[in-house]
């Protein structure tokens, strides 16, 4: 299933991300504080996918 990413994705998707090897993350843009304030500028340009009721997928889109 594909749904709009929400703040409360953020714990989930943060640990995916840092699971991922040579994921790039940036300090400020990727922490729970730049991704709040990227959602709410852009509230329905970003996706996650789920299965099973986990996020098995997601980045917010930068623009």
């Amino acid at each position: 299933m594909i749904k709009g990413m929400t703040e409360e994705d953020y714990d989930e998707l943060f640990a995916m991300w840092t699971s991922i090897p040579n994921m790039g993350l940036r300090s400020l843009d990727d922490s729970r504080e730049g991704i709040s304030r990227f959602l709410k500028r852009n509230p329905a340009t970003n996706f996650v996918a789920c299965e099973d009721g986990k996020i098995v997928g997601g980045y917010p889109e930068r623009a």
